[in-house]
């Protein structure tokens, strides 16, 4: 009799505690859902916890959305490490090309081609997280950087300067900033060497080899570097020299950056990234102009280079959460407030975006009169070794410094590419 009263105390029991739990699961699952989004950019963290997470959990209150950052140089390595253990987060901000393409075909980043909202971005926002054949696009595009030339609106004005728009203009320009003699024409140090080839080669040059056609055309094998186009770039970057500061040599990256936010240079060659920077640190105004046309030419092209972007955890134990968020970043909301917070860096939506800050205006601006690329060293073109994005910082500083004729530059170039790059046979 005690077993039987035994047994039905512990029924009873069980029922109960059902009633209770039952709530209880209820309850957690229409609570908030937490996911993670791993990033290098730990300088952004302000961006995301003040402006964009909350805009997003406005519209959707059920997704509390972490932005838990690892610095800079110790992402790719955490971030792999994660993935094998199976701890990585739902969202994972994606570097341009190769480091996330190896992931997807790790099967750690999960396709967003069927994502509402991709028909936003076009095929040069989606090359640097696409795969090779071009049929399944990774990573949603979030932002590019444009490359041009920054100057210091005060000179201009002092001297009686416009912003020039071809080449000729541009170098008669330099030899008025020279002969008043009291600033350097340009802002622009070897010593680092990436600065050569990022803002000399790639910032003017898709004005020669025509954007687009010119760097696809490198990786089908119709073009070379030693063809006339490639030579020109580095001839005009030649021309450079003269109205370089004095010691440009030994000049480094933040030297030239000071050169003109000191307001001791009056043009400095640029990416839009050092708009926020030059904001803060020059007491001047400031004024851009895209890369000059060479002669004869008659469109324009920019580099306006695929940075960023955010794909999926293909594993992650929150799907429709993450896919709500990568969704979200496919609107004009999205694109405004990026764009807008941190400024010189450009939503890659198709979408009008209209940013706050003048100086990055007039970056974005271009996009409506010159036709967008990308740098041609990003895509395939340096797997190998000798590492091609490599060997341009250095035959463009060698140019710059008079050390390379361009002709040299470019036999150099496309010798160490043909030892190890084989374009796709027909």
């Amino acid at each position: 009799m005690a077993k039987v009263r035994s047994s039905f105390l512990l029924a009873t029991l069980c029922f109960v505690l059902a009633g209770f739990i039952v709530p209880v699961q209820q309850l957690s699952a229409q609570g908030p859902v937490s996911v993670t989004i791993e990033s290098w950019r730990n300088d952004d963290l302000p961006v995301w916890q003040d402006t964009i997470i909350p805009a997003f959990t406005k519209r959707y209150p059920n997704i509390k959305v972490v932005f838990g950052p690892t610095a800079p140089t110790e992402y790719n390595a955490a971030l792999n490490a994660k993935f094998s253990g199976g701890t990585a987060g739902d969202l994972i901000t994606c570097r341009p090309f190769d480091l996330s393409l190896g992931l997807f075909k790790q099967g750690f980043l999960a396709p967003v081609n069927d994502l509402p909202g991709m028909s936003n971005f076009g095929p040069v926002a989606k090359s640097a997280w696409i795969t090779d054949d071009g049929k399944t696009v990774f990573c949603v595009p979030m932002a590019s950087v444009i490359h041009g030339f920054i100057y210091n609106a005060d000179i201009f004005k002092q001297l009686g300067l416009t912003p020039p728009k071809t080449e000729s203009e541009f170098f008669q320009v330099l030899d008025k900033i020279k002969q008043d003699g009291r600033y350097a024409p340009l802002a622009l140090g070897t010593a680092d060497q990436w600065e050569a080839a990022t803002m000399g080669f790639q910032n003017i040059g898709p004005n020669y080899w025509k954007g687009e056609q010119g760097r696809l055309a490198l990786i089908t094998g119709r073009a070379k570097f030693t063809d006339p186009d490639y030579v020109a770039v580095w001839r005009t970057l030649a021309k450079w020299r003269p109205y370089l500061a004095s010691g440009f040599e030994a000049q480094k990256y933040p030297d030239s950056q000071n050169l003109f936010t000191l307001g001791k240079a009056a043009i400095y060659p640029a990416g839009s990234w050092e708009v926020a920077l030059f904001n803060r640190q020059a007491q001047f105004k400031m004024g851009a102009f895209p890369p000059p046309l060479p002669a004869g030419a008659s469109t324009c092209y920019i580099s306006d280079h695929t940075d960023i972007a955010m794909g999926m955890n293909a594993k992650t134990r929150h799907p429709e959460e993450a896919k709500k968020f990568l969704g979200w970043m496919t609107t004009s909301e999205f694109a405004s407030l990026y764009s807008n917070a941190l400024p010189g860096f450009f939503s890659l939506s198709n979408q009008k975006v209209t940013l706050q800050d003048p100086l990055a205006q007039t970056f974005l601006n271009w996009r409506s009169t010159c036709k967008s690329t990308i740098r041609n060293s990003y895509q395939i073109l340096s797997r190998g070794e000798p590492n091609l994005e490599n060997e341009l910082w250095r035959v463009s500083a060698g140019v710059i410094s008079g050390k390379l004729t361009p002709e040299e530059a470019a036999a150099q170039v496309q010798t160490g590419l043909a030892k190890w790059f084989k374009p796709p046979t027909k």
